[in-house]
């Protein structure tokens, strides 16, 4: 008796066990109102964001190259000046120095405020890319059934289930592509803003050795 008791215990077991791997099944990802994306993977991984950090790279890598030109000029042109310098009477050498302090002062300030504007294209584009990404993520709330998409930095912790960024993105490269393209600023405008300063530097090298 006490043999089939715990005969019939151990099949009911079992037969529980076995059923906990489906009930568990059942369970698994249900509808969650929540949903988290990555707003960084989800930019630079995105056709858009691919499209826009090429175009600030290549705006990047354009100005670097000008500064270089400017810095080697003006300090060619500097060069120049102190070798002349114990040839020239002083009021002369300390004028043509101020000018050209005077002038690199400028054109540093120029160059800087260049790359603050590629800087701002580089938010701007960041935030163009969310405004027109929010009528996606609300189709994709929809048919997620969620109400309400967070940042997963925002979350301390949660199921992979709930990210959503994967999805997000295909969606958004399907519906979005790569985005508007902003023309690129005319190289030939930029440049000759600052080529001009080494330039004078140079004339005026020239008339003040003349003179001597």
């Amino acid at each position: 008796m006490g043999g089939r008791l715990r005969g019939l215990a151990g099949g009911a077991v079992l037969a529980v066990l076995a059923a906990v791997p489906s009930l568990a099944q059942e369970a698994v990802a249900p509808a969650s109102p929540i949903l988290t994306i990555d707003q960084e993977r989800l930019y630079d991984q995105s056709l858009w964001g691919k499209r826009a950090e090429a175009e600030i790279a290549a705006e990047s890598q354009a100005l670097q190259t000008e500064n270089n030109r400017i810095e080697a000029e003006l300090t060619a042109e500097e060069k120049s000046l102190t070798e002349r310098r114990p040839t020239m009477p002083a009021p002369d050498f300390r004028k043509l120095a101020d000018d050209f302090d005077q002038r690199v002062t400028g054109i540093r300030t120029a160059q800087d405020r260049k790359a603050r504007e590629i800087a701002t294209r580089r938010d701007q584009a960041r935030q163009d890319f969310f405004t027109a990404a929010l009528p996606v993520m609300a189709d994709l709330l929809r048919a997620r059934g969620a109400v309400a998409i967070l940042d997963n930095r925002a979350v301390f912790v949660s199921a992979r289930s709930i990210d959503a960024t994967d999805d997000m993105r295909q969606r958004l490269d399907e519906v979005l592509g790569a985005g508007p393209e902003r023309p690129a600023p005319p190289p030939d405008q930029g440049q000759p803003g600052a080529a001009p300063p080494a330039d004078t530097g140079g004339d005026t090298g020239g008339d003040t050795g003349g003179g001597n």
